[in-house]
């Protein structure tokens, strides 16, 4: 099997750090930490995993696709002709079994670029935000448009793509793979464990941050690619518009008009939530809360746009929106 590296990134992720770069020991051939800032130990921590280091100048802005290109560059540096590179989140742990799997696959398939797998929480029963990312995670097999942070790529693909847009604080990973399906290549996900995450989310207001990155997410996408054939992420702004504030708006207009009468227009939304609820394909319960937050994170979605086109306005670059 051809050589394989390993690029994570993370900051101040602690155990989750150490169980991901324990994961990949002794299961890549190169192994890249990349650090903005951690103040916990992690890169002592990395270090003392067999890790390579690279630590971020935190004098420029931070962004997932900077790192990541910054491990890959250490990475091609270390061992050049290198034919696979895993990226992987700090907070993730790989699956055993996943990189064999993913790299023959990528062998037995020369025009499939990215070969990603099933993401799964590792906590998904502490909290309902928690249960909502692991059916996020939940996405149809086969050929796919996009992956997310974790997945193995081709070397040679992912550089002739001129590697992940680093301005983008968010959605990096669909915007390089619509440039390399631009390229011809294809972009796969297979039937198989690849990691478990931890998002750690036990609060509201941080699902709320985690959608208004969404929403920030689609704008720029939609700015930046909106015009090509696919209409990328423009269906999802429009969807953001429609229900996060062109409907309020007509509400409190017919409200304005009509009185009290006028609120029977906000109740698309229940309609709305039972709906989705009723295409779930899971257990009531889990169909019911589904739907009910991708409702509200239309609101957070519309917020994230309204920032986005704010700081297009003004010339300013945007902030790296965390929840955790």
């Amino acid at each position: 099997m051809n050589a394989i590296g390993l690029v994570a990134i993370g900051r101040n992720e602690g155990e989750r750090l150490r169980l991901c770069l324990a994961s990949a020991a002794g299961r890549v051939d190169w192994l890249v930490y990349v650090d903005s800032g951690s103040t916990d130990g992690s890169v002592a921590l990395a270090r003392s995993l067999g890790a390579e280091v690279v630590e971020l100048d935190l004098s420029i802005p931070f962004t997932a696709a900077r790192a990541r290109n910054a491990g890959f560059r250490r990475l091609h540096e270390l061992a050049q002709g290198l034919a696979y590179v895993q990226f992987v989140d700090g907070d993730c742990e790989l699956i055993e079994g996943w990189l064999a799997r993913a790299a023959a696959f990528l062998e037995d398939h020369g025009d499939v670029a990215v070969a990603c797998g099933r993401r799964r929480e590792r906590f998904p029963e502490r909290s309902i935000y928690n249960l909502l990312c692991d059916r996020e995670w939940d996405t149809p097999v086969g050929e796919a448009s996009a992956c997310g942070g974790d997945a193995l790529m081709r070397t040679d693909a992912f550089e002739a793509a001129g590697g992940y847009r680093e301005s983008l604080i968010a959605g990096e990973e669909p915007e390089l793979c619509l440039r390399l399906r631009a390229q011809g290549w294809r972009i796969w996900r297979l039937e198989a464990e690849m990691t478990l995450h931890d998002a750690a989310m036990a609060r509201f207001g941080q699902w709320w941050r985690r959608s208004l990155r969404a929403g920030h997410a689609f704008a720029e996408g939609a700015w930046l690619h909106g015009r090509s054939p696919e209409r990328h992420w423009v269906r999802e702004s429009l969807s953001a518009w429609l229900w996060g504030a062109i409907i309020p708006l007509v509400t409190l207009g017919a409200v304005s008009l009509f009185g009290s009468k006028g609120l029977l227009l906000a109740g698309i939304y229940p309609w709305q939530i039972l709906r989705l609820a009723l295409r779930g394909g899971y257990s009531w319960r889990v169909n019911v809360w589904r739907a009910l937050f991708l409702v509200l994170g239309k609101f957070s979605e519309v917020a994230g746009q309204l920032w986005f086109l704010q700081n297009r306005i003004r010339g300013r670059k945007a902030r790296l929106i965390e929840y955790k």
